[in-house]
């Protein structure tokens, strides 16, 4: 295949609109579901992960921030506001120069949102068997068979 736009195409290389996802998730006592949607992982997950492979951003917020966004493909989160949260509505109303944050995202949420991301990025795909010995041979002992410990007898 010569690489250009349109054989890019067509082997399916662009991740296309963002899928819609159902999340629950338990806020104190309170079970809470909503409609996020999905960017397959591409080009802004790369650009995430070498940030944080620089040091520059937390990985896991990283990887939401380039994940969730609206139905449109834009970002919904940045990856600090996941870990310090938004700037304060309450604070900027009294003082419009606030740098004062929410918080960081509630982990209960944080799982959510991984395990959207995760079931976007590994629709139909199965998990992978583990693999064979080389010599095809079985490579489990029986248990009478298993190694003894090394550790000295006590007398």
């Amino acid at each position: 295949m010569k690489l250009n736009i349109d054989s890019l195409r067509q082997a399916g290389s662009f991740t296309g609109r963002p899928v819609e996802k159902e999340i629950t998730w338990r806020q104190g006592a309170d079970m809470i579901t909503a409609t996020v949607f999905v960017r397959p992982l591409g080009y802004q997950s790369a650009v995430s992960d070498v940030l944080a492979a620089g040091g520059k951003q937390d990985s896991i917020a990283g990887r939401i921030a380039a994940a969730i966004c609206d139905e449109e493909g834009n970002p919904v989160f940045t990856a600090l506001d996941i870990t310090h949260g938004p700037l304060d509505p309450d604070e900027l109303a009294k003082d419009k120069d606030s740098i004062k944050r929410m918080g960081a995202l509630d982990g209960n949420l944080t799982v959510a949102l991984l395990t959207a991301i995760h079931e976007v990025n590994n629709l139909g795909k199965m998990p992978s068997s583990p693999s064979s010995t080389s010599s095809g041979t079985n490579s489990s002992l029986p248990a009478s068979a298993a190694p003894r410990s090394r550790k000295p007898k006590k007398p």
